[in-house]
């Protein structure tokens, strides 16, 4: 009887564990550089955030689109957000975008991560442009 108990309670909470990890998977959100993105081996279709440094004069802002390169001083890649960008969204600034890769060399941005001072970096980011 004790045996049976305690063989239930742990299959109990691994089932939990279990259930609690597999809804947090689609909440996950992995952070790539612009060279990490192009050493992948396969793309697929899951959320990432992509971070680096907004290129110089790569800023081109349409209608309802603003499309800019994300740089590691290694690699780039050019991503398209339509919405409204954080103040502090600039040229030379560190900047974080969350999508979907459409290629190794395209990203479409659901959101923009830029709310910080200017003096800021993501720990992310600033690792990733430690190694240029």
């Amino acid at each position: 009887m004790h045996r049976a108990f305690l063989l239930s309670l742990v299959l109990t909470i691994i089932l939990s564990v279990f259930l609690i990890l597999k809804s947090l998977e689609k909440d996950v959100v992995f952070f790539l550089s612009p060279t990490d993105i192009k050493n992948l081996e396969e793309i697929d279709s899951k959320k990432i955030r992509v971070g680096g440094m907004v290129k110089n004069k790569s800023i081109n802002i349409n209608s309802d689109k603003i499309n800019f390169i994300v740089t590691d001083f290694k690699n780039e890649i050019n991503v398209s957000y339509s919405g409204s960008v954080p103040n502090l969204f600039s040229e030379n600034k560190g900047v974080v975008a969350e999508g979907f890769l459409q290629d190794r060399n395209y990203l479409k941005a659901v959101k923009i991560l830029a709310k910080h001072d200017e003096n800021y970096m993501p720990p992310e980011v600033k690792e990733a442009l430690k190694d240029k």
